[in-house]
């Protein structure tokens, strides 16, 4: 892993295992991958926001139908 950083540079190898850490990614070929790739640069959406899903939609019943 350390000779990714040499190679890459130590900048973009923690931004790389910033990423992968986020993404639950645990392998060197992956890490590898991701640097090859210029992965690094670009954004990752913020991994705490959720999509927030319509509530209204024609398929959903909601608590009213139940009772």
């Amino acid at each position: 892993m350390l000779r990714l950083g040499k190679h890459y540079g130590n900048d973009r190898l923690e931004a790389v295992c910033q990423r992968a850490h986020t993404l639950h990614i645990n392998t060197f070929k992956s890490i590898e991958s991701m640097l090859k790739n210029n992965l690094d640069r670009i954004p990752l959406a913020d991994a705490g926001a959720t999509r927030q899903l319509p509530l209204l939609h024609e398929n959903i019943r909601g608590p009213e139908y139940y009772h």
